[in-house]
């Protein structure tokens, strides 16, 4: 019994750190991946993965293939949906 009590102390201690964090994160409604996606055909891209709101703040764009082959992580403006950023692949 002298062991157990050590490692249910330790579980018990060790616990609240392996507890992911909640994200902020969400998808798109259909609404709004249709107006982002409106602009990144605007913007010249063809393809890309995952969108998410970002906190509330910003939507990123993982993997977004633009017409000359280069490959993107963008985010844009949640407002006003403006490619605020764009970080090469």
């Amino acid at each position: 019994m002298r062991i157990v009590r050590p490692l249910v102390l330790a579980a018990l201690l060790v616990a609240p750190f392996s507890v992911p964090a909640l994200a902020d994160d969400r998808a798109p409604t259909l609404d709004e991946r249709a107006k982002i996606e409106a602009v990144l055909i605007a913007e010249g891209f063809v393809s890309w993965g995952e969108i998410e709101l970002d906190d509330d703040k910003v939507w990123e764009v993982d993997d977004a293939i633009h017409a000359d082959g280069r490959e993107y992580d963008l985010e844009l403006d949640v407002t006003t949906l403006a490619i605020t950023d764009r970080d090469p692949d």
